[in-house]
Parts: structure tokens; C-alpha cells; sequence
């Protein structure tokens, strides 16, 4: 094992099993044979992400004899959503939940579960095929991703959707609208959607969301990064919430 990576066809299978949480799987393309199939069967069973990588990816991940599979280990669990939202609801406290619709950048995604967890922040929810939890994304939020949960669902609109059906409000950040962060009101049960760094919400998402909101801005440049928008999202709902 190399830091977080575990490689090998069969020790990937047996670590699986074992239940460990395996964050995502970099398959040498054109890979073949009974064993693979079998490793391939329970990656898809257990919703594990997997892609396919050509070797020289895999030989700069490690110099082992990775028989043309490494895996990235997870620093940490990941809860189930129906799970999650049950809990928050029965705590008492005023849910209040991120979903990050397809960032790649793993700093911006540190420096907004940094930015969560200090402002109080239920939980983060994130797609399982495209962002892995790496050491820079852990670095970046200070360690603050060992104090807030964080879940991987297959698709956003049906996460929304349970949201939605447990009382949610979601609210994009997204330039599509003429309504302001501060013309709406954040009180209530809520999730904000924090789009990709260079296309933003996804269609899919927009469509299904409640309410739309957007920063005002003033200068050339016509967007934020992500996280900086994030933070001054989170801390508007902070200042309403509180009465200040």
C-alpha cells in the first residue's frame, strides 16, 4: 500500500469485501479476464466509481505490480442520504445541506467543507462518479472533512427530489436568474446547489430546483470561484438564521 492506494485485482476484491471504503477505481484500458469481470461486478454492485486509464496513469500512481488496477482508499465513510436527513430532522436542529453538482477542482471542494463545517453545515452531497476524496481536498479543509458528513448518490435530481420530499427547500447559485442571494429567505429546511467551476448548475438540476439566486456583482470579471460564492452563501443563511 502507497498512502492511500491499495493495487492488485484480487486485494482490491478481498478489501472490498472487507468493507472498505474504496473512494474510486482507475482500470488500465482494454483490461480483461475472469477476474477482472468479477472485480468489475462488485465495483458496480457497491457503487463504486471506477474508469478506465491508460497504463501510464496507473505506472505514475505506482511502481508495484498493479496487474492494471489501483484503488484510492477513503479517508472517510460515507453516509447514506435518507439516513443522513433523517438524523438532522430528529436532532431538532434547522437542516441545512451543500449539494456540489460536479466540481473538479479538489481545493475549491476543501475550502467549501471547510467553510460548511464552520458554518454549521449538515452534511455535503456529492456525486459518486467524479470527485475523490484526495489528500489535497483534506489538506485544504484544515480537517474539517472528519467533522461533517459527507454523501455520494448516484443522481442529483433524485437526491433533490428526496429533499425536496422531506420538507427541503434547494436553492441554486447560478447567474440564470435576476433574483438576488438576499430577496430570498433561508429560515426554512435548505439545500444550496454550488455549480461546476467553468459551466455551472447542470440543466438537469436547474429544472428541478426550487428558487434560483445569484451574487451581485459589480467589477469585469462576471462570477466568483466557487468556494469564495459558497462562502458568501452560507454566510448570508448564517446572519438570517441568527437575526443579525
Amino acid at each position: 500500500m502507497e498512502n492511500n492506494q491499495i493495487f492488485g485485482i484480487r486485494t482490491i476484491i478481498e478489501a472490498v469485501k472487507s468493507g472498505k471504503t474504496i473512494d474510486k477505481v482507475f482500470v488500465q484500458k482494454g483490461l480483461r479476464g475472469d477476474l477482472f469481470g468479477e472485480l468489475r461486478t462488485i465495483l458496480e454492485k457497491e457503487k463504486i466509481a471506477y474508469s478506465f486509464v491508460p497504463i501510464e496513469k496507473l505506472n505514475r500512481l505506482t511502481r508495484k505490480n498493479h496487474q492494471g488496477v489501483v484503488a484510492m482508499i477513503s479517508p472517510i465513510d460515507f453516509y447514506p442520504l435518507e439516513e443522513l436527513i433523517l438524523s438532522v430532522t430528529e436532532s431538532g436542529k434547522n437542516p441545512l445541506f451543500i449539494i456540489l453538482d460536479h466540481l473538479s477542482d479538489v481545493r475549491n471542494i476543501g475550502a467549501i467543507i471547510r467553510t460548511a463545517e464552520c458554518t454549521g453545515v449538515s452534511g455535503i452531497i456529492i456525486p459518486y462518479k467524479g470527485i475523490s476524496i484526495s489528500a489535497d481536498m483534506v489538506k485544504t479543509s484544515a480537517g474539517a472533512i472528519f467533522n461533517i458528513p459527507i454523501c455520494k448518490v448516484d443522481n442529483l435530481v433524485d437526491a433533490i427530489y428526496y429533499l425536496q420530499g422531506s420538507g427541503i427547500k434547494v436553492v441554486g447559485a447560478t447567474e440564470k436568474t435576476a433574483q438576488l442571494i438576499y430577496d430570498i429567505s433561508y429560515k426554512e429546511p435548505l439545500a444550496i446547489v454550488m455549480g461546476a467551476e467553468d459551466t455551472g448548475i447542470s440543466q438537469a438540476v436547474l429544472r428541478v430546483i426550487d428558487e434560483r439566486a445569484k451574487l451581485p456583482m459589480f467589477g469585469e470579471i462576471s462570477s466568483l470561484n466557487v468556494s469564495v460564492a459558497c462562502g458568501v452563501f452560507l454566510y448570508e443563511i448564517v446572519r438570517q438564521r441568527a437575526n443579525f
